[in-house]
C-alpha cells in the first residue's frame, strides 16, 4: 500500500492506494496532526510507502516526513524541482521556482495527452500551464481562486456577510443576482470562466484546436459545463506523482 500527498498551503489531500493503483481511503485534512490521526485510525490500510509533493517549506515538509517516520515507520519519498522529466522540459527561468504542485500536474498531463496541452487547476489560487506537443513547458499564469476572491471581497467590504450555504445555493444559477450572496458569487464563477476562456484562446492561436484541455482542482466542476470539450481529472497532481516518484 503507498500512502500519497498532496501538501498544499491550506490543506493536504491524502490517499492510500494498493501496489494496482486502486484507491482504498482518501481526504482532506488541515493539519499533520489530523493527518496523523486519520492514519492511526485505519490501522487495516498499513501503507508501507509515501510519497508526496509539498508547497510548504522545506523545514514544514521535513516535520511532515519526520512524523511519518515515527508514527509509522513510513520514509518518504519527496517530489523534487527538475528541469527535464518523464519527457517534459520545464519552462521557468528558474527551474526551482515552479510550484511543485503545477510540475506534477503537467507531468500528468502531459503523459495523458501525448500532444500540446493546457493544464487548469481551480484549488485555493488557480492556475495554467501550456506544454507544447514536444513537452516543452511554455509558461502559465496564477490567479486567485473562488475562495480568495470572496474572502477579499468578505474582508474588505463591511456589508458583504453571509453564510457558506447561502454561497453554494447561490451558485445553482448564473443568472444576474438579486441579492449580495448571489451577486458576488455568481460574478466570482464567472471570472473563473472568463479566466479559462482566455486561456484557451492563447491555446487556439498556438496551436488550432490541436490540444487538450485539462481542469482539476475543488472547483473545477462549477465551471466544467461551460467548457465541454474538458477532461476532468480530479487526482491529475497524484497521477504525476506517481511519474516523478515512481516506487517500487
Amino acid at each position: 500500500m503507498i500512502l500519497e500527498l498532496d501538501c498544499g498551503n491550506s490543506f493536504i489531500k491524502w490517499r492510500v492506494i494498493s501496489a494496482v493503483s486502486q484507491v482504498r481511503a482518501g481526504g482532506v485534512v488541515g493539519s499533520d496532526e489530523e493527518l496523523l490521526a486519520h492514519l492511526a485510525a485505519h490501522p487495516a490500510l498499513h501503507p508501507t510507502q509515501c510519497r508526496l509533493v509539498s508547497v510548504r517549506s522545506e523545514e514544514e515538509t521535513a516535520r511532515l516526513t519526520e512524523a511519518l517516520k515515527a508514527s509509522f515507520s513510513l520514509n518518504s519519498e519527496v517530489a523534487r524541482p527538475a528541469k527535464v522529466q518523464a519527457g517534459v522540459t520545464n519552462g521557468y527561468d528558474d527551474y526551482q521556482r515552479l510550484g511543485l504542485d503545477r510540475w506534477v500536474a503537467v507531468l500528468g498531463a502531459y503523459k495523458l495527452a501525448a500532444r500540446a496541452c493546457v493544464v487548469i487547476d481551480l484549488g485555493t489560487a488557480v492556475t495554467s500551464d501550456f506544454v507544447s506537443a514536444q513537452g516543452i513547458h511554455l509558461g502559465g499564469f496564477i490567479c486567485p481562486g473562488l475562495s480568495l476572491m470572496r474572502n477579499q471581497l468578505r474582508t474588505h467590504t463591511r456589508r458583504i456577510r453571509y453564510d457558506d450555504y447561502s454561497a453554494e445555493q447561490a451558485k445553482l444559477t448564473l443568472l444576474p443576482g438579486h441579492s449580495t450572496v448571489e451577486a458576488v458569487e455568481r460574478g466570482c464563477v464567472l471570472m473563473l470562466r472568463g479566466f479559462v476562456s482566455t486561456q484557451l484562446e492563447h491555446a487556439a492561436a498556438c496551436w488550432g484546436h490541436d490540444y487538450s484541455l485539462f481542469l482539476t482542482g475543488g472547483d473545477a466542476a462549477l465551471i466544467s459545463e461551460a467548457f465541454p470539450q474538458a477532461q476532468i481529472v480530479p487526482d491529475l497532481v497524484f497521477q504525476g506523482l506517481a511519474i516523478a516518484c515512481p516506487l517500487t
